[in-house]
């Protein structure tokens, strides 16, 4: 089949593009998917450069080329194991199962869970598509048939492969912070995959969202749902003013985490899912304690995340926003125009047919 290997930590040139790949087999409780279509997202890039390594201190974007990291930490739990087919959004048909499925399966339109549950002894212990095993950036992949969720819906392969990586972690964050209907989030990286995602997940739960991103978003974020848009760089605690919203959800860090815990009110919630800008950030203690702040991290995903997901999509109350598409073996291209950052919403590679 044809697949991307990645064959290190490194640049470009670790993204192996091959026709040769043996298509996987699946055990007992497996299924076989045909993939349609698998979004590109932060955690390909992250995974690829190596960022994952407590010794990286620096935003995303510094590692174009690949941070000088050791091979044992350069992946989500640690060491990764080489060649990687990564890809943590999966969508597509089932082909064939393995022994314990019921063959009527075969022919089921599903959607892969990007990070699964698959330890029960370790219930919240990361298992990432495209990370811990293999992913969608692939003609063909194997996952367990209960990660597999087949679903009824209108949207397009390209539409429904963009959703789970970004969506689930967005909706994930939103739960860990509990956001209500009565309350007003301030959202960072806005126009990204989760950002965007979250700004959706955010109004349908009938919040008052403020978006971070850059003033040229500004209209494709109104559009999503958003109701201010204020322009990245800009200094939030003079924009907003101090104890301004309920609620962060953040997947930037960098040198504006102070900021956002200045324009939570009091009892606020923060919550992160990601550090674009950088993972090392100033806390004064003061603040957190003071203001009585919850502070939370937001990786694994109970079952109730991926189920509010699938609700979603089937009652179509989501429309993600897919920006380009690019073949598989153009995924260089795919990751530049992602790292470029010039655009709102998600991208997506096909693999062949």
């Amino acid at each position: 089949m044809h697949a991307v290997y990645l064959t290190g930590h490194g640049g470009f040139e670790k993204l192996d593009y091959r026709t040769d790949v043996p298509v996987p087999s699946p055990r007992s409780g497996e299924v076989l998917i045909k993939v349609a279509a698998a979004g590109v997202n932060n955690t390909d890039i992250n995974t690829r450069i190596g960022w994952y390594s407590k010794t990286i201190t620096s935003s995303t974007s510094d590692g174009g080329d690949g941070f000088d990291t050791e091979v044992e930490s350069g992946g989500w739990d640690g060491a990764l194991s080489f060649p990687r087919i990564q890809g943590a959004d999966v969508t597509g048909t089932i082909v064939s199962v393995g022994v314990d499925v019921d063959t009527a399966r075969v022919g089921d339109r599903v959607v892969c869970r990007s990070m699964q549950n698959l330890y029960s002894d370790r219930p919240t212990l990361p298992s990432t598509m495209g990370s811990e095993f293999d992913g969608g950036f692939a003609q063909y992949c194997v996952v367990r048939s209960d990660q597999a969720t087949a679903v009824t819906t209108d949207l397009s392969d390209v539409e429904l492969g963009s959703l789970p990586c970004a969506y689930s972690t967005a909706e994930g964050l939103l739960q860990r912070i509990r956001l209500t209907a009565s309350e007003t989030v301030l959202i960072t990286g806005a126009s990204g995959g989760v950002g965007s995602a979250g700004v959706q997940l955010a109004k349908l739960r009938g919040a008052t969202v403020i978006a971070v991103a850059s003033a040229a978003k500004a209209d494709q974020l109104i559009e999503l749902g958003a109701d201010r848009v204020v322009a990245r760089g800009t200094d939030l605690v003079e924009e907003l003013g101090s104890e301004s919203v309920d609620c962060v959800a953040d997947v930037v860090a960098g040198d504006q985490f102070p900021s956002l815990l200045e324009v939570l009110r009091r009892q606020g919630r923060y919550g992160t899912s990601g550090a674009i800008a950088g993972p090392i950030v100033e806390l004064d203690v003061r603040t957190l304690y003071l203001k009585d702040l919850d502070l939370v991290g937001s990786t694994h995903q109970p079952d109730a995340v991926w189920d509010a997901l699938v609700g979603y999509i089937e009652t179509g109350a989501l429309r993600p926003l897919v920006t380009a598409t690019f073949p598989l073996h153009e995924i260089v291209e795919a990751q530049r125009m992602f790292l470029s950052k010039e655009f709102v919403g998600k991208i997506v590679l096909i693999p062949p047919l």
